[in-house]
């Protein structure tokens, strides 16, 4: 069963920094395409980034520049670092797997098969 944990999730201020974690369980990892998704209050779920197996990586336009995703294929994880955070960024942020091994582009949502429980993430101005 897959399963998949997310963690590292805060309160900082403008300009501030976060690295999120995702834990992954229950299926080889490296071997789906990840991505990290948002949700901020009262608006739809979005893509932020992606990584394939080959690690391959796309990034929303509004992140480019300042997030990096990154898996560290020993332990299971996927990360997202999170730099020069603005008060947009607040969300509540997801992991999600899609079973095929390589992304196009931050895959859409219906393209996720497994999806974690969230972190939130607020940023104060």
């Amino acid at each position: 069963q897959v399963q998949l944990v997310e963690s590292g999730g805060g309160s900082v201020q403008a300009g501030g920094s976060l690295r999120l974690s995702c834990a992954a369980s229950g299926y080889t990892y490296s071997t789906y395409c990840m991505g990290w998704f948002r949700q901020a209050p009262g608006k739809e779920r979005e893509g932020v980034a992606s990584i394939d197996s080959n690690g391959s990586t796309s990034y929303a336009d509004s992140v480019k520049g300042r997030f990096t995703i990154s898996q560290d294929n020993a332990k299971n994880t996927l990360y997202l670092q999170m730099n020069s955070l603005k008060p947009e960024d607040t969300a509540m942020y997801y992991c999600a797997a899609d079973t095929r091994p390589y992304c196009s582009g931050v895959p859409p949502l219906y393209a996720m098969d497994y999806w974690g429980k969230g972190t939130l993430v607020t940023i104060s101005s």
